[in-house]
C-alpha cells in the first residue's frame, strides 16, 4: 500500500473531525452575493498602504486551468471544490523534469517502494514545494514585518520575514521548510528561500531536492478568492536547469483550520511497505 493511500485510508476515518471544531463564523469583511454567500469573483482586498492583503485560509493548489474535481464541500455558507489530488510535478511538465541523472534514479526507486519513506508518511515536515499542492489547508497571516503561514499538514509553521533582513549567509543549520525573506515587487510578494534540509521530497513521488536548492515564490492575489503562487526551483545538484511552474489556492471563508496531531493514534506506520 503506497503512503498516499495510507494517509487518505487515515482521514477518512474521522471524516466528522473535519467538522467538529469550531462551528462555522463569518469571515469580518468579507464581501457577500444577495444569497450571503462570499463573492469569490470580488476585488482582492488591500492593507492601508495599498498592497494586497494575502491573509486567509487557503485550499489546494491546481495549476491555472485544470478542471476541478466534480464533487463539492461546503465551509461556512461558501461552497468550494472538493479536496484536491496531491500534485505530482512531472505531470506539469510535458517533457517531465529536468533531473540530473541520479537523482532521476532516486526518485525512481521511491516511487517503486511506494514513497514509504514520504516525510508526511511519518508524521514530519513536508517541503513547501509539496505544501503548494497538499490537499491539506493553510492560513497566511500577513503583518507588516513577517508573513507567517500555518500548514493544517502535520501542523507546520514556516515564517517569511519581510522587514528587509538578508537570507543568512553563516552556514545555518538546514531547515525543513529553508530560511525566506520577502519583499514587495508591486502586487506580488517575491520570497526566496534556502537552506533546505538535504535530499528532501518535494512532491508525493520522491522528486528530491539537496541543501544546493534555492525556491523563488511569486504570491499574486487575483481576486477575492484566488491565490497564484509561482515557483521556481533552482537546484543545479539535482536538476539540469531551473523550471518554474503555477498554482491556485481557492479561499476557504467563514471557517478554520482543524488540529491536527499527525503522530495521536498512528497506527498505520506498520503497514507501510516497500517492494
Amino acid at each position: 500500500m503506497s503512503s498516499i493511500n495510507t494517509l487518505v485510508m487515515a482521514l477518512a476515518i474521522f471524516p466528522a473531525a473535519l467538522f467538529s471544531q469550531w462551528p462555522a463564523y463569518p469571515t469580518a469583511g468579507a464581501p457577500r452575493l444577495p444569497d450571503g454567500r462570499v463573492n469569490l469573483d470580488a476585488p482582492a482586498p488591500k492593507i492601508a498602504d495599498g498592497r494586497p492583503d494575502l491573509s486567509g485560509i487557503w485550499a489546494g493548489g491546481r495549476a491555472p486551468g485544470q478542471a476541478p474535481p466534480t464533487s463539492e464541500r461546503t465551509f461556512g455558507t461558501t461552497p468550494l471544490p472538493g479536496p484536491q489530488p496531491f500534485q505530482n510535478l512531472p505531470s506539469l511538465f510535458p517533457d517531465g523534469l529536468p533531473l540530473q541523472p541520479w537523482a532521476a534514479e532516486l526518485r525512481r526507486q521511491r516511487l517503486a517502494e511506494h514513497s514509504k519513506d514520504h516525510p508526511d508518511a511519518h508524521c514530519l515536515p513536508l517541503n513547501p514545494v509539496q505544501l503548494a499542492s497538499h490537499g491539506q489547508p493553510r492560513k497566511i497571516i500577513q503583518t507588516p514585518g513577517l508573513v507567517l503561514i500555518l500548514y493544517e499538514a502535520n501542523g507546520g509553521i514556516r515564517q517569511i520575514f519581510t522587514d528587509g533582513r538578508p537570507l543568512p549567509n553563516n552556514d545555518p543549520d538546514p531547515w525543513w521548510y529553508g530560511y525566506s525573506i520577502g519583499k514587495w515587487e508591486g502586487d506580488t510578494l517575491v520570497v526566496e528561500t534556502i537552506n533546505f534540509r538535504d535530499m528532501g521530497w518535494i512532491d508525493e513521488e520522491g522528486t528530491p531536492i539537496t541543501s544546493a536548492g534555492r525556491l523563488t515564490e511569486r504570491f499574486r492575489r487575483l481576486n477575492y478568492g484566488t491565490l497564484e503562487i509561482e515557483m521556481t526551483v533552482d537546484d543545479p545538484k539535482t536538476f539540469t536547469k531551473p523550471w518554474t511552474f503555477k498554482l491556485n489556492q481557492r479561499l476557504m471563508p467563514d471557517t478554520d483550520l482543524i488540529e491536527f496531531i499527525c503522530l495521536e493514534n498512528n497506527t498505520k506506520l506498520s503497514h507501510l511497505v516497500g517492494k
